[in-house]
């Protein structure tokens, strides 16, 4: 009787366990489906940015060249970089931040193979104890960020960096983040956000059609030998002073949106997995209390009829 009492006592806190995980689900759930529509809406306007820097790059590049402080260039190098690592405020969410950190870890050992040296700045809790945890030191820790990160918060980091690079303090500001492919996949990626990568040569090789040629994630290409030209005022040089910039800010935003998406999907995922789990391990529990229960009344009646026959 004492085992029945036990085993139910664990069906009542594994009933419970699955009320909790069903609505962690639930929540999830609904985060996601709001954190997916923000980077959505957002990916669009990041796209039409890339395409129409590649058109402008590609139109001052004929005219004279293209320089800029933000683009990569032969500058002296520093042999030091800026590491900007994503992880989640809190647990719960599967394997979202130990594959971020696995990334973070394997850039941080292969700038220390080549001598280099790295700043660690972090965005999430999770990611600052684990770099504790290693005694690895951080140089920043933004903790103001929530599941929904506003662009001013991005913008003021994004200018940070901008300046920093062109002031010649780094020589790569690169984030690490989970990006968002689809609803089933998620990918943990490094993506180099300065120096940008010249946009003049990706706009040419577009436009004439080079093999492996790509332009911006999403847009169209153009036809083989072919390329659209404008007259632009200001000049083009003068709207990518102002379009450069836009550019970081944007692919920080958007890195930022995709790793709230991210988390919310493995967390619904996880919860899911422990509510299934728990309704297996109920059934379980419940089939091992009958047979316990059984195994009880059957001892009784032996008891009982052993007792009977004995006084006979």
């Amino acid at each position: 009787m004492a085992k029945s009492r036990e085993i139910k006592r664990r069906i009542k806190a594994v009933g419970n366990i699955k009320r909790i995980t069903k609505t962690m689900q639930m929540i999830a759930t609904a985060r996601f489906q709001a954190a997916q529509r923000r980077a959505t809406a957002s990916r669009p306007y990041s796209l039409k940015i890339a395409e129409l820097v590649g058109e402008l790059a590609a139109t001052a590049a004929e005219s004279g060249g293209l320089e800029h402080p933000l683009l990569a260039s032969d500058r002296p190098k520093t042999n030091k970089h800026l590491l900007l690592v994503i992880t989640s405020n809190r647990g719960l969410c599967g394997g979202y931040n130990g594959n971020i950190l696995r990334v973070a870890a394997a850039k941080l050992r292969e700038a220390k193979g080549q001598g280099a040296t790295v700043d660690l700045e972090l965005v999430g809790k999770k990611g600052l104890a684990f770099f504790k945890f290693i005694n690895q030191p951080v140089s920043q820790f933004y903790g103001d960020f929530s599941d929904r990160p506003t662009y001013d918060q991005v913008e003021k980091i994004a200018d940070k960096y901008m300046e920093q690079f062109a002031a010649g303090a780094y020589d790569s500001v690169s984030v690490i983040y989970m990006s968002f492919v689809s609803i089933s996949r998620q990918a943990a990626k490094a993506q180099q956000i300065l120096p940008m990568e010249n946009p003049a040569a990706k706009a040419v090789e577009a436009a004439a059609g080079a093999p492996g040629a790509a332009g911006a994630p999403g847009a169209k290409a153009a036809a083989p030998g072919y390329r659209s030209f404008y007259d632009f005022s200001p000049s083009p040089a003068e709207l990518l002073n102002e379009l450069l910039p836009e550019t970081v800010k944007t692919t920080l935003f958007q890195a930022f949106n995709e790793a709230v998406v991210g988390e919310q999907i493995a967390r619904m995922v996880a919860m899911k997995a422990a509510t299934d789990a728990s309704g297996k391990m109920n059934k379980e529990l419940t089939r091992r209390y009958n047979r316990a229960r059984q195994s009880a009344i059957t001892t009784e009646l032996t008891e009982i009829i052993a007792g009977a026959a004995s006084l006979e």
